[in-house]
């Protein structure tokens, strides 16, 4: 079999008529990550508005989920209890091409959500 016929055959067995019909059902967007490392975002972590900037990014084995890390220009307070603070500069968490955790909070907002 010829390596034309193997892509021909690979589109039929996927419902397609032939190889440039599944090319172009695939589409021309890009399959990286939707940030770069030194980007500056806004988001919400765990309902406080965050800004900063992402000094780490990986993309992770399954293609649709991301390993980031912001340094925030201001810290944010991620304390449950009015009685004292717990201050955080630098969040690190595991989110999907919309930007959000998995995790959520009370109310099933995500415990992160990048405004993208």
């Amino acid at each position: 079999m010829s390596h034309s016929q193997a892509l021909e055959a690979v589109a039929r067995q996927h419902g397609y008529k032939d190889w440039n019909t599944i090319f172009a059902a695939c589409g021309n967007a890009p399959s990286g990550p939707p940030w770069q490392v030194g980007q500056i975002v806004t988001g919400a972590y765990l309902g406080k508005p965050v800004r900063g900037t992402i000094k780490s990014l990986r993309q992770l084995a399954d293609g649709r989920m991301f390993r980031v890390s912001l340094d925030l220009d201001q810290p944010v307070n991620v304390s449950a209890f009015d009685s004292f603070d717990v201050m955080r500069r630098r969040l690190s968490a595991t989110l999907n091409r919309k930007g959000e955790t998995v995790e959520k909070i009370t109310g099933g907002t995500p415990q992160l959500k990048l405004d993208v």
